[in-house]
């Protein structure tokens, strides 16, 4: 059995994911809330639940704020959210948040299903649809090539690392506690990387890095 919290503020989108759920004999609705700050209250009260199926925007806390509470104070519980929002920057900000499945509202009963037992069963899901964008925003990415231009420049295996951070969104402080060394350092480093490279800002260093195959 699933014990699944409904979190959204809209009671016919509530009332129809219910009546959807109730039709799967291993689900089962153990709590409704109408935004964020409910759901917390109803968990803390004893509310019993594997996955918490939030809407991305509620009034007093939408679902990010509420996965952020989840991930601290109950990390077993998986949070699910459902968004119309489809850019890759509330997703990637929902994951940061602590969400283990990001969906948009548009999606079929079936998907729907299929990703609470993925999240279920710990595997992060993002909706068929937003997949398929990505595919085919990295499929027309260029393939890394080494140009000319890379002729008399050297990267050391730190600098390609520090670069490999970079690219992934970490800020100074983070790539300095994950290589235990000082936030200093690697401004030092990333101001190399750009003096080196000719890039103008950070953006710039990492497109030249994965144009011309120093990261992928």
């Amino acid at each position: 059995m699933i014990n699944i919290l409904l979190a959204e503020d809209h009671n016919i989108v509530r009332d129809g994911i219910r009546s959807l759920l109730e039709k799967e004999d291993y689900l089962h609705i153990n709590g409704e809330a109408v935004n964020g700050a409910e759901a917390l209250l109803l968990l803390q009260n004893g509310i019993q639940a594997d996955i918490v199926i939030a809407d991305m925007n509620m009034p007093i806390m939408g679902g990010m704020e509420l996965a952020e509470h989840i991930k601290k104070q109950y990390p077993e519980i998986k949070v699910i959210i459902l968004s119309a929002l489809d850019h890759e920057k509330y997703i990637l900000k929902a994951f940061q948040s602590g969400v283990k499945g990001y969906l948009l509202k548009n999606i079929s009963s079936d998907e729907l299903i299929f990703a609470i037992k993925q999240v279920y069963n710990n595997s992060e899901y993002v909706c068929s649809e937003l997949t398929s964008r990505f595919i085919n925003r990295l499929l027309a990415i260029p393939e890394p090539v080494i140009s000319e231009d890379l002729q008399g420049i050297k990267f050391s295996s730190k600098e390609i690392e520090i670069l490999g951070f970079i690219a992934e969104g970490f800020t100074n402080q983070e790539i300095a506690d994950k290589l235990f060394t000082s936030r200093r350092t690697i401004e030092g480093h990333r101001q190399s990387l750009i003096e080196k490279t000719g890039a103008r800002n950070s953006i710039a260093l990492v497109r030249f890095a994965i144009l011309h195959g120093v990261i992928n």
